[in-house]
């Protein structure tokens, strides 16, 4: 078999993998950020008639605002619980395994939005957005872990970044579903908002049908076979004693050890400072603003002039954004690299969004204003998808080994969690405050982010975990384990090279 062919063949069955593990994982995550949004009247409409029937009063509209928030918010509350769930599963059920088991939670959902108009009962809303949130948590975490480790080494980055893509995607999909003509009408809303269960059942159907990841078959499992047998099938080729020198490699240096837990994570020293990388990273992803800009975007595309009718179809015009950005940054990153990407993409952030408080702050004094305000929105949401939207969930898979990554996306996950509800509870408080400046907080985040990952995080393009570790070394910041270079020597051992070949 040529080299052609094996790449060939190793690309193929990595983007079925990709595709099928994805459609029901991060895609999940974008499509129900989206989809919320077209119905937002029809259900407050849906609240204030519930209390009526069941209290005989009608709602003031701020109670009625309340409760409409408090839905939306249980999206990111049970994205918490999702990303602490996420680890457990990923180790007692492997990654493919906990992918599949994730779509639990989300046909709780659809079953809940689908009866909550028949039940007269707006609570099941609100459960329904918790489960589908649980359901966003997990695939979050384990979908990039399960790229990251199933991809080979010159692959990897573009592999795990096609988590950002397939968001973007969700993004897409959700505003186009949630049209008027398609789900987005008063009478089909309960079916838009239970309309995520098609690509889930997609998924239920075509993953099993995918090997586990191959590090997670030898290292966790020590199932050499399975693992030999997976590699074999993701690479088309029956050649590949290099990698499997290495997950032998990182199996050696964990000896006896099991997976980390949460707690174990946290006291370990020797892993502080990429921990506190991944969670800077993290919470910057979402307080830079990019998801209350969505928000936003309706206001200034109707301050530019755009009838309300049209906006809907304008609105698309930011997921498409993101979409395209996250798919040219995908052809980039093995290329460019990830710090480069990252902090790039902050300092382009940070300067539209001067460009933005400019532009805001002379409305209605300067003509063009508004399309200028416009310009930023798109160009603000073409930055975060050209770095931050997708090279963040990546890094807990190259910064930590095997042992200490499904605790590390644990973490990530929790700081990307809490901070969108955060952001998403704080925005209408910050536009109220600070009205045309507005964003200044968000191009803070920004500078922080660009300048604290340009000086914190090697460089990850093209290196194994254990290279990733000897550049923390070089930084006064990796582990300092006594046993690494003992580790390390055990590793040529005839009997461990006997091995390799046999298998």
């Amino acid at each position: 078999m040529n080299e052609t062919t094996r790449q060939g063949g190793c690309t193929c069955t990595l983007a079925l993998t990709v595709c099928f593990a994805a459609i029901g994982g991060t895609f999940q995550y974008g499509y129900n950020i989206s989809i919320i949004n077209a119905p937002t009247s029809y259900v407050q409409k849906f609240i204030n008639e519930t209390c009526m029937k069941r209290w005989g009063t009608v709602l003031e509209p701020s109670q009625v605002t309340l409760i409409w928030t408090f839905i939306v918010s249980t999206y990111s509350l049970g994205g918490l619980l999702g990303s602490l769930l996420a680890g457990p599963m990923s180790i007692k059920f492997g990654r493919k395994g906990a992918l599949l088991l994730n779509n639990v939670f989300l046909f709780l959902s659809a079953v809940l939005a689908l009866s909550s108009r028949s039940a007269a009962s707006f609570e099941m809303i609100i459960l329904a957005r918790l489960f589908v949130g649980v359901n966003a948590g997990v695939s979050m975490n384990v979908q990039p872990m399960y790229f990251g480790e199933s991809a080979p080494k010159n692959m990897r980055g573009a592999v795990a970044f096609s988590s950002a893509v397939f968001t973007a995607l969700g993004i897409l999909m959700g505003q186009i579903t949630g049209l008027t003509e398609v789900l987005g009408s008063e009478s089909l809303w309960p079916y838009l908002l239970a309309s995520n269960a098609l690509p889930g059942l997609v998924q239920l159907i075509t993953l099993p049908w995918f090997p586990e990841s191959p590090r997670y078959l030898l290292i966790d499992r020590g199932d050499r076979e399975a693992c030999s047998q997976a590699l074999n099938r993701l690479r088309a080729c029956s050649v590949f004693t290099d990698e499997m020198e290495e997950i032998l490699q990182e199996r050696a240096e964990a000896g006896e050890a099991h997976a980390k837990t949460l707690w174990e994570l946290l006291r370990d020293r020797s892993l502080r400072r990429q921990l506190y990388t991944v969670m800077a990273a993290s919470s910057a992803m979402m307080l830079c603003g990019n998801d209350s800009i969505y928000f936003y975007a309706s206001y200034i595309f109707q301050e530019a002039g755009i009838p309300t009718d049209k906006i809907q179809y304008v609105t698309i015009g930011t997921g498409a954004c993101e979409f395209t950005s996250a798919l040219a940054c995908n052809l980039l990153i093995e290329r460019v690299g990830r710090r480069l990407l990252l902090a790039g993409g902050y300092l382009l952030m940070a300067c539209w969004a001067v460009v933005f408080t400019v532009a805001l702050s002379l409305e209605g004094k300067v003509d063009g204003m508004p399309y200028l305000s416009m310009t930023c929105v798109f160009a603000y949401i073409l930055s975060f998808g050209m770095g931050p939207a997708g090279v963040t969930g990546i890094l807990p898979a190259e910064l930590f080994d095997q042992l200490a990554r499904p605790a590390a996306y644990m973490v990530a996950g929790s700081m990307m969690w809490l901070n969108l509800f955060l952001v998403g509870m704080a925005f209408p408080f910050i536009v109220n405050g600070l009205g045309q400046f507005c964003f200044i907080p968000f191009c803070g985040v920004c500078v922080a982010a660009c300048l604290f990952i340009s000086f914190t995080l090697p460089e990850t393009k093209g290196r194994t975990p254990a290279e990733i570790n000897e550049e923390w070394n070089k930084k006064g910041t990796a582990n300092g384990n006594p046993k690494y270079s003992q580790q390390s020597q055990s590793l040529t051992d005839p009997s461990e090279c006997i091995e390799i070949e046999k298998i």
